[in-house]
């Protein structure tokens, strides 16, 4: 796996709880990814990754991370404007997200997130 050639190690994070289809902390040891990555999880049972939801200890680790690599469709409806290290990785699953990434549903697409601004409404 890719993330076993990655140097530093890896934190790999995952939900604080079972939700829809994502892996929780044990799913992830029990695939073996605590031998190649830290396994750490969010604090929170959301779908995506609601920064306000989530646990101190995982918005630190967050927030220090040179890189992000978030999966899912949930994680770009929440992460999409989280900053230009965040890359989001879906498969498109409705016409709504087709729209906004400009692909087709069910086409792969990774997109880096952007910083919402004042251009973009944000006062």
């Amino acid at each position: 796996m890719l993330v076993e050639q990655l140097e530093p190690r890896v934190v790999y994070a995952v939900k604080g709880g079972p939700v829809l289809n994502d892996a929780t902390r044990e799913d992830a040891l029990a695939a073996g990814l605590g031998t190649c990555a830290t396994v750490v999880d969010n604090g929170s049972e959301a779908p995506g990754t609601i920064l306000d939801l989530c646990s101190a200890e995982f918005r630190d680790a967050f927030a220090k991370a040179p890189l992000i690599i978030a999966k899912g469709q949930a994680n770009y409806e929440t992460l999409s404007e989280a900053g230009p290290r965040v890359f989001c990785l879906l498969q498109v699953k409705c016409p709504v997200i087709a729209y906004d990434v400009d692909a087709p549903v069910g086409g792969i697409v990774v997109r880096q997130s952007r910083r919402r601004g004042p251009a973009d409404g944000e006062v």
